[in-house]
């Protein structure tokens, strides 16, 4: 039988209730202490998607180098610039066509042989309505994952910066890319001064109608750029080709370094990223190195010309 000290209950007092809560202070400072842990930890981790960003980035560049490589191997050369000829007389001409640029040029060697044989006929001109899916194309490894551009671009959009006339090609579209050539430390404009049976020359790996071999990068292969980093705030980029008749067009596959990069938001056809420590190249010999807008421009000239024989030596970063 029980007693009825062993039915008592024992309820908590009205103070020990009280402090089973919170109190407002209480709970602002904890409010506090979480907002002063997520403001620490955001950059960190922001920090650390940037840095998986840019080793992607980098390794993009890398794929291309090899494939750079592989097609000189091949056909002994890299490939052109660009390539573009006078219809009526097939003597070499800037603003001529098909307009087929190093980026298409390497597709067998970047796992994209099927892009090359079942959308692009280099008889055609890449501006021909049968390219259509071609220049709508987007090859990842020819993106930067930092950049925040449009995946496809209206070629009129690629000219924010620049006052030359327009060819009929303004309504085209293109596939984003955010790597071009090095055409050196030309301006890209002197293309638009030449006319039919001349050859738009520069001084770095890459330029119109090239043919540039290994053997002819007497500056060597580890001490010259061949690839460079372009965001899309700056001026679109593509890997395909380019119109012609028209005097910027080739900044959409090459770009110049007649600015440290990053350094000059209103020049289209330099080179830039959104990396917060700099731009990333790639160099003959596969390598890839970032480079800071802060760079000595003797330095960036010499890093961005073939043959100049000036030497940087452990100038470079």
């Amino acid at each position: 039988m029980f007693t009825r000290k062993q039915w008592t209950v024992h309820r908590p007092s009205a103070l020990a209730a009280r402090r089973a809560a919170f109190t407002l202070v209480e709970l602002l400072v904890v409010i506090a202490i979480i907002g002063i842990l997520i403001a620490l930890l955001l950059p960190a981790v922001q920090a650390a998607r940037e840095a998986a960003r840019r080793a992607t980035c980098s390794n993009n560049l890398k794929q291309l180098g090899l494939a750079l490589h592989l097609h000189h191997d091949v056909h002994k050369t890299l490939p052109p610039g660009w390539l573009a000829y006078d219809p009526a007389t097939g003597a070499s001409y800037p603003a001529g066509v098909p307009g087929w640029a190093w980026g298409a040029k390497i597709l067998p060697f970047i796992e994209q042989l099927n892009v090359e044989k079942n959308l692009i006929n280099y008889s055609l001109n890449v501006t021909d309505p049968a390219h259509d899916a071609a220049r709508k194309t987007i090859l990842p490894v020819f993106r930067c994952p930092s950049d925040t551009g449009k995946p496809i671009f209206d070629f009129e959009e690629s000219h924010g910066h620049h006052d030359g006339h327009h060819s009929g090609d303004d309504d085209v579209e293109f596939a984003t890319a955010n790597y071009v050539g090095v055409f050196g430390t030309i301006d890209i404009h002197y293309c638009g001064t030449l006319g039919v049976g001349q050859q738009c020359v520069a001084n770095g790996s890459l330029f119109h109608n090239s043919q540039v071999r290994f053997a002819d990068i007497v500056d060597g292969l580890s001490q010259t750029f061949v690839v460079g980093e372009r965001n899309s705030d700056l001026g679109y980029a593509t890997w395909i080709g380019l119109p012609g008749d028209d005097e910027c067009s080739p900044a959409l596959v090459l770009g110049s370094a007649s600015y440290p990069p990053n350094s000059r938001a209103d020049h289209a056809h330099n080179f830039s990223s959104h990396h917060p420590s700099g731009t990333q190249f790639l160099l003959g010999d596969g390598s890839v190195r970032l480079i800071a807008e802060t760079i000595e421009q003797s330095v960036y000239h010499a890093l961005c010309t073939r043959s100049n024989r000036d030497l940087v030596g452990n100038a470079l970063p």
